[in-house]
């Protein structure tokens, strides 16, 4: 054990759980004041949620031994016993199992927190909950085997994911849109206007994401070295280039730079550097972040295009996002940055890598797509996964929890 890349890991894992309250208020800001509690509430419900359900199995499933096959886990982990013998396929981990669950537990956490952007205004939180998870277990520790683990049939194949590109951004992206088809559109939408009711809560949500990120990114090192430096300062490259990228389309187009713009960009470039951060270097995070921050603002007009209701713009950042990070490794990785990569395309690697990501890409958004979309349908056809159209009127907050997150009193100020 080193005690140096153990701090670096716990450190980490503290960083990305404090992520998921920043989701919370970066969404939270995004959607109406009758509805923040309720957005609130479905991210920190993750917390809890994911947390138990990881220890019991969701680790097993995602790094058990799986035999040979490197589809699934099996249970020889459940309830995080026998980690005295070590992770499989982490001989060389330098940090304690223990640290190991709990960093991977956090990345569990936000994951299907990103889901609930989509399904903003509208989602029942009983339906959530058995959704949630549900979905951790039969989506993301599967996708998370497939890529994170030394054993899973795409880590095998070759593909990279650095910090979760395919497992993280493109399996919730791709699930959003499922949950969205089932769901359907808010009422009103999309001639009501729906506009976010405090954008400071979104730009300070959009802080904490920001500030979490370095952990998500360089803690997946798993040591405090010099690629964990590659990686934290690819991450803040990417996150400012993709703002400016977004800033300036939005500028020549509407003649305003917008502050929901600045925090969209941020995300966007934070988003497609993710499964990068550790296999690139000199600009090409600044490269990958204008590509992201440029395409995705292009991208959230899809959802009007095809008439899906995505409130806060889940698919047209994470899903887009996660997709462009993920092939441009296969543009610009290079061994010379990492060893453990591989060399893209820029770097004399060939077609090989991008072929590798491409097939990572479809996989999971193929997989994610069929069984997310099945889930919500059993989900709703059973317990129900929207509430009915008098609580969505009157709003989620009173209705579902009972509380309000603004109490004003009869002059106008907060009582």
């Amino acid at each position: 054990m080193n005690s140096g890349d153990t701090a670096w890991v716990l450190i980490s894992a503290a960083l990305v759980l404090f992520m998921t309250p920043g989701l919370a208020l970066f969404y939270g800001g995004m959607v109406r004041a009758k509805n923040l509690l309720a957005m609130l509430m479905q991210n920190f419900f993750s917390m809890g949620l994911v947390s138990v359900l990881w220890a019991v199995v969701g680790f097993s499933l995602a790094f058990g031994p799986d035999r040979g096959r490197g589809f699934i886990g099996d249970l020889d982990l459940v309830g995080l016993r026998h980690l005295s013998h070590g992770i499989p396929g982490f001989a060389t981990l330098t940090v304690p199992a223990l640290a190991f669950v709990a960093y991977q537990m956090m990345f569990a956490v936000i994951t299907p927190a990103l889901i609930t952007g989509a399904t903003a205004d509208r989602l029942r939180f009983g339906g959530y909950a058995v959704f949630l998870g549900l979905w951790l277990v039969l989506v993301y520790a599967p996708v998370a085997h497939w890529v994170f683990s030394p054993a899973g049939w795409l880590a095998r194949r070759g593909a990279l994911d650095f910090a979760g590109g395919t497992v993280v951004h493109i399996n919730a992206g791709i699930a959003a849109l499922a949950v969205v088809v089932v769901i359907g559109r808010r009422r009103g939408w999309p001639g009501e206007a729906m506009a976010p009711h405090s954008l400071p809560l979104t730009l300070l949500g959009t802080g904490i994401l920001w500030f979490g990120w370095f952990g998500f990114n360089a803690g997946s090192a798993l040591a405090a070295n010099g690629i964990a430096a590659q990686a934290l300062i690819n991450t803040q490259l990417a996150a400012a280039a993709g703002m400016l990228g977004w800033l300036i389309l939005e500028r020549i187009e509407s003649g305003h730079a917008t502050t929901l713009g600045a925090a969209s960009g941020a995300v966007a470039g934070l988003v497609a550097i993710t499964p990068c951060a550790g296999y690139v270097g000199g600009l090409s995070p600044v490269i990958i972040g204008l590509v992201a921050g440029s395409v995705c603002v292009l991208a959230v007009r899809l959802k009007f295009r095809f008439r899906f209701d995505d409130a806060l713009d889940v698919v047209g950042v994470h899903l887009v996002g996660g997709i462009l990070g993920s092939l441009m490794v296969g543009l610009f990785a290079a061994k010379s940055v990492n060893p453990a990569g591989a060399d893209g395309l820029f770097a004399g690697g060939g077609v090989h890598l991008l072929r590798e990501q491409a097939i990572a890409v479809g996989a999971t958004l193929g997989f994610s797509f069929i069984v997310s979309l099945v889930l919500a349908v059993l989900v709703d056809r059973t317990i129900g996964l929207r509430v009915s159209p008098e609580v969505e009127a009157e709003g989620l907050d009173t209705t579902l929890h009972a509380e309000t997150a603004y109490a004003f009193g009869s002059t106008g100020r907060l009582g």
